[in-house]
């Protein structure tokens, strides 16, 4: 676990987009261009001092993998670089993130308030196992106002978690607003940017402490590995690295590197999945089968506003309401005949899934009402595929339904 490398450092006036592309683990002997794999699950010593002293954290010196590795420190670093972040650690898994950022900094006697529309794991972690290690929760609205956020916290609220916008119901939540409230009684302001990405949104800028990412889904965005990054201020990343390199959530140096090539491309493919995206919601506003259609950018969403202020673009994802219901969805998932039908997102490949029977599943049919996963709630993934294809294939998928 380090802060940004020299190399970063000295691109300071760089725009981050170029920082990141240009950051690099120090070349070997060989010269290479491309920065190769340490695929080894330990480092050597040229003598005992110096192994005594990286054991006693006197050095940054690598140890173990489990602990540090440069590919790892490659693909941190570089996520550093594009949200604005001073220090990071990356995990095996987005939920292993999530899981680590809220282990790490809470403890028995706790609180925390999470905005109530969130990934299907996350509910599960916040609402069936932080009670057994004697941490309590409250739930608030995406659309709350400042007073309602304010009525939520306690005297004992350690944490702030939100994601925006919300997976799968694209709900934003006010960063600035909250990070007021957070800043104000010293409480960590946590918020998974997973669907916006940085180069949609960087949470640091408008007040928040820590920021998560599933890399498995755009950062990847191709659908290949797992991985998961919390980055952030450097006092609580490294209660994170304490906790991560005991309890071993790391991230494999193959994944690193594969993630790490792959940020070089992330804003030029956010930016055709963005621009698809919109297409398709334009596309598909007033379809006679829909109830409604809601993306980040079009200016009929409840939260225009706020996207307007935080976001640089809406993001790869569309949701719409189709209007059977259940049965609806599954005779729309069976006619698409391009989008893909997988437990993921972010692929240079569009997807369809249908929150209700995969990802929120496990919330109560209550619960999932309760945070606007209804019956007929489609998501859509949308990939680099020509525009007009995407469209097409959602639109021959919903004619047979339409009234």
């Amino acid at each position: 676990m380090n802060d940004t490398s020299n190399e970063q450092q000295k691109n300071h006036k760089l725009h981050p987009t170029t920082q990141a592309i240009r950051t690099h683990t120090e070349r070997t002997q060989q010269m290479e261009h491309s920065s190769p794999m340490f695929l080894t699950s330990s480092f050597c010593f040229d003598n005992a001092e110096d192994m005594r002293a990286a054991f006693a954290d006197e050095t940054d010196d690598n140890i173990y993998t489990r602990f540090s590795n440069p590919s790892v420190q490659e693909f941190i670093d570089k996520v550093c670089v594009l949200e604005g972040a001073e220090s990071g650690f990356a995990t095996a898994s987005g939920m292993s993130a999530v899981f680590a950022s809220f282990m790490a900094l809470m403890k028995a006697g706790d609180h925390l308030v999470a905005c109530k529309s969130v990934f299907g794991s996350t509910h599960t972690v916040i609402t069936k196992f932080l009670g057994r290690y004697g941490i309590e929760y409250t739930y608030v609205d995406t659309d709350a106002t400042a007073a309602e956020w304010e009525a939520a916290m306690r005297p004992n609220t350690k944490m702030v978690y939100l994601e925006t916008p919300t997976n799968p119901g694209l709900d934003l939540v006010d960063l600035q607003m909250v990070s007021a409230i957070t800043r104000s009684r010293n409480i960590i302001l946590n918020v998974d940017n997973c669907f916006a990405t940085p180069i949609g949104q960087r949470p640091l800028k408008f007040g928040a402490d820590l920021v998560i990412h599933s890399a498995t889904k755009w950062m990847d965005g191709q659908g290949r590995v797992l991985g998961g990054v919390v980055v952030g201020r450097p006092d609580l990343i490294k209660e994170v690295y304490a906790f991560c390199r005991s309890t071993g959530p790391a991230m494999s140096p193959f994944n690193a590197w594969v993630l790490s090539k792959s940020l070089d491309t992330l804003h030029v493919r956010m930016e055709r999945h963005a621009a698809n995206a919109l297409h398709l919601a334009k596309a598909l506003e007033g379809h006679p089968a829909l109830s409604w259609v809601k993306y980040p950018f079009l200016s009929s969403h409840p939260q225009f506003a706020i996207a307007q202020k935080q976001m640089l673009n809406g993001g790869g994802i569309v949701c719409f309401e189709l209007k059977g219901g259940i049965e609806a969805g599954r005779n729309f998932l069976n006619s698409l005949q391009l989008l893909s039908l997988t437990a993921n997102l972010g692929d240079a490949r569009s997807i369809a899934s249908h929150p209700a029977s995969t990802t929120h599943a496990k919330l109560t049919e209550a619960e999932r009402m309760d945070v606007g996963i209804t019956p007929g709630l489609i998501r859509i993934s949308v990939g680099l595929e020509y525009a007009e294809d995407i469209v097409n294939d959602i639109k021959q998928a919903l004619n047979p339904l339409s009234p």
